[in-house]
């Protein structure tokens, strides 16, 4: 059975046991989160040397954390493991890169300060995005973009959360070549499907 398939079949059986939890964000609020996502990079991802570039969809483990300014308004960092994405080129394999995004936002919480085992929320932000460990001979630049997410917290306890949440990303790079400078891009807008455990203090 997958992770997500693991995660979906916990939240199911948890949310049967959370009948009677509720809970209130409140401003003051630390959380912290950790779980597994699911990243679709979708297709036409960039060229390398003429050739169309596809980076494959890949699976890592999340955490974050966060703090609430008011009942309503609050701000999240995230991150997760390096993603591996393995890279097709012309329809042929060109090896694998490791993505490590890191992502600020600024949440907005519907139902703050309200008693609810249910909690919505979406954000805005910044994405930043690593590259590391690409083809020899090969550097992909840092990127920068705008980053927005919708997920959900259902109280378990007072304290202990179950989260989902979907996020969507604008990667952009350059792709050099040692000694030849640039030779294409990445161009990725990864939706990313998550699932977890908030832990709130």
């Amino acid at each position: 059975m997958s992770k997500m398939k693991l995660i979906t079949a916990a939240i199911v059986s948890a949310s049967a046991l959370a009948s009677q939890a509720a809970l209130a964000y409140e401003a003051g609020d630390v959380f912290v989160r950790g779980g597994v996502a699911q990243t679709d990079t979708g297709s036409g991802n960039g060229n390398v040397g003429g050739a169309d570039l596809n980076v494959q969809s890949a699976r890592g483990f999340t955490y974050g954390a966060g703090y609430l300014f008011s009942d309503k308004v609050g701000v999240e960092l995230n991150s997760s493991e390096k993603f591996e994405h393995d890279l097709s080129a012309a329809g042929a394999s060109a090896g694998s890169v490791d993505r490590l995004p890191v992502n600020l936002l600024v949440n907005y919480y519907p139902l703050g300060g309200l008693d609810s085992k249910v909690q919505p929320y979406v954000g805005v932000g910044l994405n930043y995005t690593r590259f590391s460990s690409e083809p020899t001979g090969f550097s992909i630049d840092e990127s920068y973009g705008a980053i927005g997410q919708a997920g959900v917290d259902l109280a378990v306890t007072e304290n202990i959360m179950l989260n989902g949440y979907v996020s969507y990303a604008d990667v952009n790079s350059d792709i050099n070549l040692d000694g030849a400078g640039r030779v294409g891009e990445v161009d990725i807008e990864p939706v990313t499907v998550g699932g977890g455990i908030t832990y709130r203090f």
